[in-house]
């Protein structure tokens, strides 16, 4: 089955309850990291490292939903862009600041980039127009956070506002698809 035949019944309840948790996760995550953005504090360090392991988390989950219909190459890559994007935030952490951007940056771009791939796939599903517009919003944002890291206003402060836009969509998305889940159900 390619991504972009009708998928499993299943599936659509599946992705509902995954972006409505997702968010959940990024509000939370955003309100916390955008009390602790004035310096990179243990609670700050851990939220950064955090962020990209719960992407990872969510591509796997993603990928046992989706079962038949799943994109499994872009989800595989997600999940590698994720981990590696956790690794790398550990280890900027002790070149600073504009390094922590820089890794951020890149994964956003790729991850913004699988996700616009997995959404256009998945249109046929209904509910993700959110998930494109946020895939390409990512790709976008990631390069501001690269080209922001070697300027003087690089700050912690922008990742909690790129990760509440991110859980917008996600919303809106889980919103969205609660009409197919509901016609799945039937």
């Amino acid at each position: 089955m390619t991504v972009t035949e009708r998928p499993s019944p299943s599936i659509a309840r599946s992705l509902r309850t995954l972006y409505f948790v997702r968010f959940g996760f990024a509000v939370v995550w955003a309100a916390l990291l955008a009390v602790t953005a004035s310096a990179l504090t243990p609670l700050s360090i851990t939220l950064l490292v955090l962020y990209p392991v719960v992407d990872l988390v969510a591509a796997v989950i993603d990928h046992r939903a989706s079962r038949i219909a799943r994109p499994a190459r872009a989800l595989y890559a997600n999940m590698a862009f994720s981990l590696l994007a956790a690794i790398g935030i550990a280890v900027a952490l002790g070149a600073g600041l504009p390094a922590i951007l820089v890794v951020w940056g890149a994964w956003a771009v790729t991850a913004g980039a699988v996700q616009l791939i997995v959404a256009i796939g998945r249109r046929s599903l209904g509910g993700q127009w959110p998930m494109i517009l946020s895939g390409g919003i990512s790709v976008l944002a990631g390069a501001a956070f690269i080209a922001q890291s070697g300027t003087a206003s690089a700050s912690l402060a922008s990742l909690a506002g790129y990760a509440t836009l991110g859980g917008i969509f996600f919303l809106i998305s889980a919103i969205r698809l609660q009409r197919a889940a509901k016609a799945d159900a039937r």
